[in-house]
């Protein structure tokens, strides 16, 4: 049996997109020596405002992925920076954690109501 509150709904899609930009952080990490590769990434508030704006059991699985602006290029075109991925690969772990600290507590809340009768 599963059980899903609306607040367990959106930490799985706030997780869900921690993990998205985990994975194109480093996708961008991995293609530093790729000559002409564009930096990739999203904005994660539009993200999760996309997400919860999606009607119950609708989810949208893509995120808007674009090329990030204003990264200096280097002579053969690639401009990932590992200072701003290292970054942006911190945060996201932040996000990450912050996001199943929460799940832990909605979690516990829903089993404490389960059990308030006992």
């Amino acid at each position: 049996m599963q059980i899903e509150t609306r607040l367990s709904d959106a930490l799985s899609r706030y997780l869900d997109l921690a993990v998205s930009e985990t994975k194109l952080t480093a996708g961008n990490m991995a293609n530093i020596d790729t000559p002409g590769y564009r930096t990739q990434g999203f904005d994660f508030d539009t993200e999760m405002r996309k997400a919860l704006g999606t009607v119950d059991g609708q989810r949208t699985e893509s995120v808007h992925v674009r090329d990030v602006d204003g990264l200096v290029s280097r002579p053969d075109g690639n401009n990932v920076s590992m200072d701003r991925e290292g970054l942006q690969l911190a945060e996201a772990q932040l996000k990450f954690r912050t996001g199943v600290a929460l799940m832990r507590l909605e979690n516990q809340r829903v089993m404490d109501a389960i059990h308030a009768d006992k």
